[in-house]
């Protein structure tokens, strides 16, 4: 019940509030790898599919501070080296106004998070066997990332 409250609330309310007090937005998301080369992935509550960890960053927060941040709120991991900014990407189709920076991080902690009102499950993943609903965005950073593609300039 806890869920389907805060669904419903963040795309009622929340979203709403944030483009009229904002205007413009930013966020962050973050392509965090284990040794193994796999890539953390998390899958909220009150939305579809797979996606990098992240979030919103707040007024007068840093930027890389709110990545970290966000990785350790959302999957109980701790980036073990200093996050690398990758790029930054126009999110307008599905947020007007956002902007989602990128960051690159590392880890030796296994994905911890138990499942909360916002991430209903954190995992590490092969790059080669990602989930079958994992966000078209999200596979788009991974392959630019591990291919070397170019980046879209739209997340």
């Amino acid at each position: 019940m806890g869920r389907i409250l805060y669904r419903i609330l963040s795309r009622l309310v929340l979203h709403p509030w944030f483009r009229l007090t904002r205007g413009l937005t930013l966020g962050v998301r973050i392509l965090v790898q284990n040794p193994q080369g796999h890539i953390l992935l998390v899958r909220h509550t009150y939305s579809p599919g797979w996606l990098l960890p992240g979030g919103g960053v707040e007024r007068g927060e840093i930027a890389i501070e709110a990545a970290a941040r966000e990785v350790l709120e959302e999957t109980g991991v701790s980036v073990t080296q200093p996050l690398k900014l990758i790029d930054v990407y126009n999110n307008d189709a599905i947020f007007p106004g956002d902007h989602v920076l990128l960051y690159l991080g590392q880890t030796d902690s296994p994905a911890s998070q138990k499942g909360n009102l916002e991430i209903a499950e954190a995992r590490f993943f092969a790059p080669t066997e990602l989930p079958e609903d994992t966000t078209a965005g999200t596979i788009r950073r991974i392959r630019e990332m591990l291919d070397a593609a170019p980046a879209a300039g739209h997340w």
